[in-house]
């Protein structure tokens, strides 16, 4: 992901995850994100859902603590407790 994940951001990163979730399982890496805006990770939820409706593994991997506190503030933590990685 990048280090940035504003609105301007998602559409590029949803057309990657389609296309991930259509070929299999699914790690994306977190490591780099300095900010990431609510609708990412309601987008990345959403991944991770579809992912497991099409029997394949979705993980955030290495998420950096400002995607950890993201996910926090928003009380999204059991959402993401079976998805992180690292």
């Amino acid at each position: 992901m990048p280090a940035i994940i504003d609105l301007d951001a998602l559409d590029p990163i949803r057309d990657v995850l389609v296309d991930a979730i259509d070929s299999g399982g699914v790690t994306v890496k977190a490591a780099g994100v300095e900010r990431v805006a609510t609708n990412a990770l309601f987008m990345v939820l959403s991944a991770a859902e579809t992912a497991r409706r099409n029997t394949h593994a979705f993980t955030v991997s290495e998420p950096s603590e400002a995607f950890l506190a993201a996910v926090s503030r928003l009380g999204l933590g059991s959402q993401f407790a079976g998805i992180l990685e690292g």
